[in-house]
């Protein structure tokens, strides 16, 4: 999860992307996210220019630069792209960055580990017993999903961890590539969906429901989970794919399978933090294509929707434009200060788990504040925040920190001891099962150190912001940052 210790990849700009490829003869094209060029990494005829009849299978991130073949599964940086138009013009075969052989060891071992669960799952309509399927679904709240819609989305049992399994398929050949696991837990009266990812959470990067997409849908209905994909398939005959990590964030690598939509409608879930969600990845895929849906009493998520035995479709119709002119009248904003008023739990944030107190004095997490915490050396403040963070992390609030003042190796190793409630020097052995939990967390580390210039930092920012959906960003602490020169003016 740590970036390269030589710092964030130098930027560039959607004008120098398209100089580029201008001077380079490259044909190109404009999407909503990226530019769409023909790929370099397919046909035979390296000498040759690139052919604007080809079909245009690679897609450069506007605002990041990297690339993906949607053909080849080759993908890089900017300078990865530059570095193999550059071979292309000597007339050797551009070779796809490789990652490392750990990478590639680890995602072969996942694969391996994905097609021996998905040989043990069943469909649920071949689970023997008619009360087992029954209760299954009851379990999971599908009692109104098909046979046929689950068949046709490859959803299957695994009766050994009482899971269901969702495949991720590859565009390409239909291989499998991963698999997600979900299961319920139900405490008192509340049940959570607990998931597992094979391959670990930074490297799924399923569209769930993308095989079954057609080259002429030109409409899509993007859900913050597979179920509501389900849901939305059979209730209304929609295109609908699922995000791997829900609401939480939207990777940019995802961005090229959704260029062919000329209009996408967000329908993320039902709370206020899925409507914040949507209306970031709004941004991401250009707000002029993208429609929201309004969480509310009568918009639950889409599978609720379908239990309730409500007209999604209707609901569908309803959605938002998420473009907004820059002048709006209060009959615009009357909605959303009436889904203000009723959930006003919501509104506050995300509240701490740990820290009751600091509930009734901050709330909660909003994103767009900034809280400052102000102390005497040594009184704990780094201590505090690093646990402080961890709790929001650990519901789902996707965090970045830049430690100015102590080295990332020693910042990681207080949020493991407090993350794993324990002396993990004295019982090393289970640093593995720990590190391991750890690691899924959304959680990220600059990889500054000292006195640092303030605009590369607020750069770094904002490329994490785009590249992770970073909501929640600690600066430990604002006096390295500045420098100590100057201590006197007020900066």
């Amino acid at each position: 999860v740590l970036p390269s210790p030589d710092g964030p990849a130098p930027s560039v700009s959607i004008t120098e992307i398209r100089q580029y490829l201008r001077e380079q003869d490259i044909p190109f094209h404009d999407g909503y996210s990226c530019l769409h060029t023909p790929s370099l990494f397919t046909g035979d005829r390296r000498d040759q220019p690139l052919s604007a009849n080809a079909p245009f299978t690679l897609f450069i991130d506007k605002t990041t630069g990297s690339f993906l073949c949607t053909a080849t599964l080759a993908e890089g940086t900017w300078q990865d792209f530059q570095a193999n138009v550059e071979l292309r013009h000597r007339g050797i075969t551009p070779i796809p960055p490789a990652s490392s052989e750990e990478m590639e060891e680890e995602m072969r071992q996942a694969r391996e580990d994905a097609r021996c669960i998905w040989e043990r799952a069943l469909p649920l309509s071949e689970l023997l017993d008619e009360k087992e399927t029954k209760e299954t679904k009851a379990l999971f709240g599908i009692s109104m999903v098909t046979d046929a819609t689950l068949k046709r989305f490859g959803v299957r049992y695994l009766r050994t961890a009482r899971s269901l399994v969702f495949p991720w398929f590859s565009p390409q050949d239909a291989t499998l590539k991963g698999l997600k696991l979900v299961r319920v837990e139900k405490k008192g009266g509340t049940t959570t969906y607990v998931e597992e990812t094979l391959p670990r959470f930074d490297s799924y990067r399923n569209l769930f429901g993308l095989p079954l997409i057609g080259r002429r849908d030109t409409e899509l209905v993007l859900t913050g989970w597979e179920l509501d994909a389900l849901a939305l398939h059979q209730a209304a005959g929609v295109a609908s794919l699922a995000l791997p990590r829900g609401a939480s964030c939207l990777p940019p690598t995802l961005l090229p399978y959704l260029e062919q939509f000329k209009r996408i409608t967000l329908w993320l879930g039902e709370d206020l933090r899925s409507w914040e969600a949507a209306k970031l990845f709004a941004r991401k895929l250009s707000l002029k294509r993208c429609s929201l849906v309004r969480p509310g009493n009568l918009q639950p998520r889409p599978l609720e929707a379908l239990n309730q035995g409500l007209n999604v479709t209707k609901i569908l119709r309803s959605a938002l434009l998420a473009s907004h002119k820059s002048i709006v009248s209060f009959r615009q904003l009357r909605e959303e200060v009436f889904g203000e008023l009723v959930n006003t739990e919501q509104v506050s944030g995300v509240k701490w788990a740990r820290f009751p107190e600091l509930n009734k004095l901050l709330k909660g997490h909003r994103r767009g504040e900034l809280t400052i915490f102000t102390g005497p050396t040594g009184s704990g403040k780094t201590t505090f925040i690093s646990e402080y963070a961890l709790d929001l992390c650990m519901q789902g609030v996707c965090t970045l920190w830049g430690s100015f003042e102590i080295n990332n190796v020693r910042l990681a190793k207080i949020m493991l001891t407090q993350f794993a409630g324990r002396r993990l020097e004295d019982q090393i052995e289970l640093y593995d099962e720990w590190a391991d939990r750890f690691e899924e967390l959304p959680l990220y580390f600059m990889t500054f150190h000292g006195q640092q210039n303030i605009k590369t930092v607020i750069d770094t920012m904002q490329h994490a912001v785009y590249m992770y959906d970073i909501t929640h960003v600690v600066v430990d602490n604002l006096q390295f940052m500045m420098g100590h020169e100057h201590l006197s003016v007020d900066r």
